[in-house]
């Protein structure tokens, strides 16, 4: 889950680059789905970090 989870917040991070980039260009629906991924991916690696801790117990 470790590996997963370094994954998964990268690409929170480049979700989150991507919207502030979308925002500049106004593109609306690049700056809906850019958000989207990165409450997603950004919540579950949040989520992760919370309950495995990091690192994580096995």
């Amino acid at each position: 889950m470790n590996l997963l989870m370094v994954i998964f917040g990268l690409v929170g991070i480049f979700a989150a680059i991507g919207t502030i980039q979308a925002i500049k260009e106004r593109n609306v629906l690049s700056i809906v789905f850019n958000f989207g991924a990165f409450v997603v991916f950004g919540g579950f690696t949040v989520a992760t970090i919370i309950t495995q801790g990091y690192p994580p117990v096995m």
